[in-house]
């Protein structure tokens, strides 16, 4: 199927590939790993806020201060080292992202 998949890319485009989301994933957390392997920077809550009010992208701060730890414990985005809480993409959820990463079978951070 995925031969299928990438033979089609080109009408489609990157975003037509399929991700495999884990149970617990919203389609918030796609959005916030998208915004983070697309800006190339690490950002904090309020500097995501800002470019998704921007953006018109109606996610809250609220929801980021509840979505991004969740990403953090499951390895889809780090902490950058250094004062505040930046954060970045990781290489699980840029995988994640194209499609590469399997998250169906990956246990709740909370659970």
């Amino acid at each position: 199927m995925k031969d299928i998949e990438d033979g089609f890319s080109w009408l489609f485009g990157e975003d037509f590939m399929t991700r495999y989301r884990a149970d617990w994933m919203t389609g918030s957390d796609d959005v916030i790993l998208e915004f983070l392997e697309d800006s190339g920077s690490g950002h904090n809550y309020q500097g995501i806020a800002n470019n998704f009010e921007d953006r018109g992208i109606d996610i809250s701060y609220t929801t980021l201060t509840r979505r991004l730890p969740k990403l953090e414990d499951a390895g889809l985005v780090r902490i950058l080292p250094g004062k505040g809480r930046y954060y970045a993409i990781t290489e699980k959820g840029e995988a994640y992202l194209r499609g590469d990463a399997d998250l169906r079978d990956e246990p709740d951070p909370d659970a």
